[in-house]
C-alpha cells in the first residue's frame, strides 16, 4: 500500500473513529497538511475492508490506524500500527509534543497508557451495550456507564490543578483523550459534573488542527444501521483465521 500521489507523503490508513482521529489531530499538529504531506485512505471497517490481505499486512490487528511514512529512521520506509505507538513514532519524527526530559517524557507516557489501556477500552464497551448491542443487557450498561463515570472523574482531578492532561503542556496525552471524549453524551455523562474536564475540553476543541483532524473522512461515515456493517464490526468475522 502506497500512496498515488507522492513517494514523499506519509500514508495513512483509517476511518472517523476516535483512534483514527487521533493520529489524523497529531498530523495536523506537527505541520503535516492533509493533500500535502500526508494522505488518508479510508477504511471502511463497516464495509470489512479491514480484513483485506493488503491492509493486514501492515496492520496484522486488523485494526485502524496504521501509517506508512516512506521516509523512516534509517531512511528507508516504515509501516506502523496501533494509534499509541504512531503518536510515539510522529512524536520522534518530529521532536514535538513529548517532553525531551525524563521526567516529562513519562508524566505523558502514563496518561498516554491511561487512555490506551483503560479509557479506550472502557468507553468503547460503553458505547457498544448502550447503542450497538443487540439487545439491552442492564448489568453491562450499568457497569460501563459507572466506568466511564470514574474515568472521567480521574480526568477531572488531574485537570484541577493541570492545564493540560500531562501538566503545564499539551502532548500526545491530550490528542489521545480528546477524540475519546467527544461524545460523552452517549456515554451516559453530563459534562457539568466534571468542570475541570469541561475547560480542557472546551479548549482543546478550539485548537485549529484538532478541528481539522477531526474533520478527516468524516463525509464517509454512515450510521451504523445495517446487519453486514454489525457483522464487520461484532460478528464471526473478525474471529476468523487470517491466513
Amino acid at each position: 500500500m502506497t500512496s498515488d500521489n507522492s513517494k514523499n507523503v506519509i500514508d495513512v490508513y483509517s476511518w472517523p473513529t476516535p483512534n483514527g482521529h487521533k493520529v489524523h489531530i497529531m498530523l495536523e499538529e506537527c505541520g503535516y497538511r492533509l493533500g500535502r504531506d500526508w494522505i488518508a485512505h479510508p477504511i471502511d471497517i463497516g464495509a470489512g475492508d479491514q480484513f483485506a490481505k493488503s491492509f493486514l499486512k501492515i496492520s496484522p490487528n486488523n485494526k485502524i490506524p496504521a501509517l506508512v511514512d516512506p521516509h523512516g529512521p534509517d531512511g528507508k520506509p516504515i509501516s506502523v500500527f496501533e494509534s499509541g505507538a504512531i503518536l510515539l513514532y510522529l512524536a520522534s519524527k518530529t521532536g514535538k509534543f513529548l517532553p525531551k526530559t525524563t521526567r516529562g517524557k513519562y508524566e505523558v507516557l502514563q496518561w498516554l497508557m491511561f487512555q490506551m489501556g483503560g479509557l479506550g477500552p472502557m468507553l468503547g464497551q460503553n458505547h457498544h451495550f448502550r447503542l450497538y448491542a443487540p439487545e439491552k443487557i442492564d448489568y453491562a450498561i450499568n457497569r460501563y456507564t459507572n466506568e466511564a463515570k470514574r474515568l472521567y472523574g480521574v480526568l477531572d482531578q488531574q485537570l484541577k490543578d493541570n492545564p493540560y492532561i500531562a501538566g503545564k503542556t499539551y502532548s500526545i496525552a491530550d490528542m489521545a483523550i480528546y477524540p475519546w471524549t467527544r461524545n460523552w453524551k452517549n456515554q451516559g455523562m453530563e459534562i457539568n459534573d466534571f468542570p475541570h474536564f469541561k475547560r480542557w475540553f472546551e479548549m482543546i476543541g478550539e485548537r485549529p488542527a484538532v478541528k481539522r483532524g477531526c474533520e478527516v473522512l468524516t463525509a464517509l461515515r454512515k450510521p451504523l444501521t445495517d446487519n453486514n456493517a454489525r457483522e464487520q464490526l461484532f460478528g464471526s468475522t473478525q474471529y476468523q483465521k487470517r491466513k
